[in-house]
């Protein structure tokens, strides 16, 4: 099977590797690659601690896919011939004040009553569990089994894996989109996040703008071990830096960094890290997720030849897995599987 992907980020390569190793000849068409929203995210894998309350089937695909990660880590490293960044660390959600308190309440007993595996610590627990912690933390809560990968190196060695399997990479006009029906494929996977609606009109997915820092030591700054994660800002540790982010900004389609929105996070970050304050600033990111009315994705068919799977939306790292076999499977079989039935792409929520 011949099997064009449109749109090389992370869930794109994804499924071009994955399809590639199931034996399907197998071409990707992006006008920018390096403009992927995944080269500007965190790369947390938090199904639990991303929870929203109302989003429960999103939430049984999260922790299937997280499942998932170690091993398509490995087999991703296996034929990258290079580590991609999967790291176990987990997740401290913390507590600022009495007010946090109170919705870190809520939150556990969602998480809880949902049956899943959640600690709760006190202000001194939590300060102990990340020593990086303001000594005004009030409490919080630890995740084990919330993980992260370098988004940057997760692209590189998805590229270097499509690479090893014979997937071609073309760059196509940002202009000019390939048209659907010219495509010399068997089957299409529309998978260009934000930009997809201009390959497929119809679509229910637009743009969210998120703003990220990038933060370095200096040999000064005590910065964690954990993933921190406040109400309104998340601090991730990448070796000798972390990640700061993200603003959530229903703006259309602007990349421009704006000082308020660094403002902002540079200040509710070192509220929760001090030794943020000391770090040096050395990158301003912005990234356009593809968000969709329900804040779910979208993976299936749309017709005999073509499959869309994109929507991903905060998610998109920690669903490449179980985006990338769902969609390999479909094209093998012509079934998509059950668990990701719930997103199928013409379902109400999401028609316009």
């Amino acid at each position: 099977m011949r099997v064009a992907v449109l749109g090389a980020g992370v869930i794109g390569l994804s499924v071009a590797w994955r399809c590639a190793r199931r034996g399907m000849e197998v071409t990707v068409h992006d006008p920018a690659p390096a403009r992927a929203a995944a080269n500007v995210a965190a790369g947390m894998l938090a199904p639990v601690t991303e929870l929203h309350a109302g989003e429960e089937a999103l939430l049984a695909l999260n922790l299937e896919s997280a499942r998932r990660w170690p091993s398509f880590a490995a087999e991703l490293a296996g034929d990258a011939g290079c580590d991609p960044g999967y790291v176990t660390c987990g997740t401290v959600a913390v507590a600022r004040d009495l007010d946090d308190l109170r919705v870190l309440d809520d939150l556990h007993a969602q998480q809880v009553g949902l049956g899943l595996q959640v600690e709760r610590l006190s202000g001194r627990e939590v300060r102990r569990r990340e020593p990086a912690l303001a000594p005004s933390a009030r409490g919080g809560l630890f995740v084990g089994g919330d993980h992260q990968v370098d988004n940057r190196r997760l692209l590189s060695a998805l590229r270097r894996a499509a690479g090893a399997r014979a997937v071609g990479m073309v760059t196509t006009s940002p202009e000019d989109p390939p048209a659907m029906r010219a495509l010399d494929a068997d089957a299409v996977v529309v998978a260009a996040g934000w930009r997809s609606p201009a390959l497929v009109p119809g679509l229910a997915v637009r743009p969210v703008k998120g703003q990220v820092l990038r933060l370095r030591s200096d040999g000064r700054s005590v910065l964690p071990a954990h993933v921190v994660r406040g109400l309104d800002v998340y601090v991730v540790p990448r070796g000798d830096e972390v990640v700061v982010g993200a603003t959530v900004e229903d703006v259309g389609e602007d990349l421009t960094v704006r000082a308020g929105a660094v403002h902002d996070l540079l200040h509710d970050a070192a509220d929760l890290v001090p030794g943020v304050a000391e770090a040096e600033l050395v990158e301003c990111g912005v990234g356009l997720r593809p968000a969709t009315p329900d804040n779910a994705p979208l993976i299936g068919a749309l017709d005999e030849r073509t499959v869309v799977a994109t929507g991903h939306y905060r998610n998109g790292i920690l669903l490449a897995p179980v985006t990338a076999d769902a969609v390999a499977e479909l094209l093998v079989s012509g079934e998509a599987p059950d668990v990701v039935a719930p997103f199928r792409p013409e379902r109400p929520a999401v028609r316009r």
